[in-house]
């Protein structure tokens, strides 16, 4: 720990690239308790078991279609996260030049206080609609379609922004929207669908590409210099996003450092073990020690 914190003191620049473990450290899981208590109905009726079977389940209707996302939307989104893992880690690098590289969609950085203009969320946002064709790059802020969503249901939204069920539980829970709130593109009536990244038709808009270029402008001005690699919580989903840029970039530079933290999956390649730090633990435990 102490030689982590010396090398982040010293760095001219961190990247930071976040994946989906950094998310769990700070309670936003996708199955077990929390899975359970909000999407019992649907576990019963479907026999799947966690949040991100339930995204690809081939739901009949569209009005089904969009009770489950617009529950999975608001506890990932719209909800502060239970542990203040981002705060930890912002507080880390707040006064650092650093920037943000996460294929995390749950905005969380944003929620936590980082400078959005030091992020790049590459695979989307819970919090946007686009068009399913789609038949033109813009995205659609979500928030209040989804609340009307929830309540519809007959979900309790608290003052705080948490999400409860009503004193009946899932009695009195519906499993559909209304039609009428039911997304259409204002373009050519195609259903809305996620801007998530996970076929071909991701749009990536205006925001997008601006953030991707700051990105590109971040590490050309920083990747020959002290730069540290700050990995945490990605694993072998996408690991050409983040893990193997990571990689190649250390081994290119004698001057970069790369930190891996991941609770299970913290390893490094030996060309740059010398370069490396891997740390198999919880993220939340590790940054609190930092």
């Amino acid at each position: 720990m102490e030689n982590i914190k010396s090398i982040l003191q010293n760095a001219d620049s961190i990247l930071i690239g976040a994946g989906a473990g950094l998310s769990t450290s700070a309670g936003f899981t996708y199955s077990g308790p929390r899975f359970q208590k909000y999407f019992a109905d649907f576990e019963k009726k479907y026999g799947f078991h966690d949040m991100y079977s339930g995204g690809f389940y081939p739901y009949k209707t569209l009005e089904e279609n969009w009770a489950y996302w617009s529950r999975q939307i608001y506890l990932n989104r719209f909800v502060k996260a239970p542990l203040p893992v981002y705060e930890k880690l912002l507080e880390l690098v707040k006064d650092k030049n650093y920037f943000v590289l996460t294929t995390n969609v749950d905005h969380c950085f944003q929620k936590a206080g980082f400078d959005k203009s030091r992020l790049f969320y590459t695979q989307g946002d819970y919090g946007l609609w686009q068009c399913s064709k789609p038949c033109h790059k813009k995205t659609y802020d979500n928030q209040l379609f989804v609340e009307k969503m929830i309540r519809e249901q007959g979900f309790v939204i608290q003052s705080d922004g948490g999400l409860e069920l009503p004193k009946s539980g899932f009695n009195e829970i519906k499993m559909t929207v209304p039609s009428e709130l039911v997304p259409h593109c204002p373009v050519c009536g195609k259903p809305m669908t996620m801007n998530l990244r996970c076929d071909d038709t991701f749009v990536e808009d205006e925001g997008w590409n601006k953030a991707a270029g700051r990105y590109e402008d971040f590490l050309n001005e920083n990747k020959d210099g002290k730069i540290v690699y700050l990995e945490l919580g990605v694993g072998g989903n996408t690991p050409g996003i983040i893990k193997y840029p990571f990689w190649k970039m250390t081994y290119a530079n004698p001057k970069a450092v790369y930190v891996c933290i991941n609770k299970g999956e913290a390893e490094v390649p030996g060309e740059i073990e010398k370069q490396s730090i891997c740390v198999n633990n919880d993220i939340y435990e590790v940054l609190k020690s930092l």
